[in-house]
């Protein structure tokens, strides 16, 4: 099975055990209403296989953002360029339809953004040459593509949108703001 198969796999199994952990609470009482929020794709539908329009010829799929490419249904990964990730701040977890033109042009539109939440921490670069942001123990990875359009450098101020429930591996860069020298 293949391996980005095998991590959307993992990932629908922590987003049943968070649901069910939530539905054990609300069933004791114990229910707090800050708890009340849930991100859109632990509710949604699964998103329906890729359909075909006729008249355009255009195929149409629906399908989960995993920090840099969309999961369709099937579990195929198909490439966003960075730069549109970056740009439209995409979270792990969105939901996201592609069509594809006739000509085999991608058009990617956002369709069910995820619940986010802001964290500040620091930017850094791994020895393999690719970005992330620390903070405390936790650490993202973040798409170099957004380093660039900020300018920023191993050691700034970043500010960065996560999934609000559960874990993720990547972040979407708001901001950087540069050290002072």
């Amino acid at each position: 099975m293949p391996k980005q198969k095998v991590i959307f796999i993992q990932k629908l199994i922590n987003n049943i055990k968070e649901n069910t952990r939530r539905l054990e609470e609300l069933l004791s009482g114990n229910w707090e209403e800050e708890n009340g929020a849930i991100g859109i794709e632990q509710f949604a539908a699964p998103p329906d296989e890729e359909t075909t329009n006729e008249q355009s010829g255009e195929k149409v799929i629906e399908g989960v953002f995993n920090g840099q490419h969309m999961i369709g249904p099937d579990g195929k990964q198909y490439n966003m360029p960075p730069n549109y990730a970056s740009k439209s701040k995409l979270v792990e977890g969105d939901i996201l339809k592609l069509v594809i033109g006739q000509n085999g042009k991608f058009i990617y539109k956002q369709i069910g953004p995820i619940e986010r939440e802001r964290i500040i921490g620091l930017l850094a670069l791994g020895k393999n040459g690719d970005y992330f942001v620390e903070q405390g123990s936790r650490r993202w990875r973040i798409l170099t593509a957004s380093v660039t359009y900020f300018k920023g450098q191993a050691g700034d101020e970043a500010i960065i949108l996560v999934p609000k429930y559960g874990e993720s591996n990547w972040a979407a860069v708001e901001n950087i703001i540069t050290r002072n020298m």
